[in-house]
């Protein structure tokens, strides 16, 4: 895939993102189509995020969308990482749709920020991933190029 494609295709969902989101999704930026931050926050009433916003960025290759965005959460003084047991501290993703299996090029920006917002309307743990320190401490790949391995589909 060329850089074009791809160029072509984030110009074509941000023009549709720019005019319409769903509920609890913000563009904060896209000044180009490296980049993007969006802020998301969880719309029922789960205590675990009630009141809170989240920060994603994503990062995109010359070959998006046959693959998939480099997405994680981004901690700022009023935008914390959520705590999830599939979400480690460093804001990194455990999330099969962001892996090269789980992804598929109909996917897009706005499919993801859903589906992270439906992962957060579901979990009822207050608890991140099993081994997390030793993770955010040791790990040194790029979020694209950790092999997770999914074992919990129920959180």
């Amino acid at each position: 895939m060329s850089i074009q494609f791809a160029t072509k295709r984030l110009g074509k969902e941000l023009q549709k993102i720019q005019n319409y989101l769903p509920p609890g999704i913000e563009l904060v930026s896209a000044d180009n189509f490296e980049e993007w931050l969006v802020d998301i926050r969880v719309l029922d009433e789960n205590p675990l995020y009630k009141g809170q916003i989240y920060r994603l960025k994503f990062k995109f290759s010359s070959s998006y969308p046959i693959e998939p965005p480099e997405v994680v959460f981004v901690k700022l003084a009023d935008r914390p990482i959520p705590m999830h047991p599939h979400i480690y501290s460093n804001g990194i993703i455990c999330l099969d749709l962001l892996g090269h299996q789980g992804w598929s090029p109909v996917q897009n920006v706005e499919s993801v920020c859903m589906s992270l917002q439906s992962m957060l309307t579901g979990n009822t743990k207050n608890e991140r991933p099993p081994g997390d320190e030793e993770f955010v401490r040791a790990n040194r790949l790029r979020p694209n190029q950790i092999d997770f391995y999914y074992h919990d589909n129920n959180v």
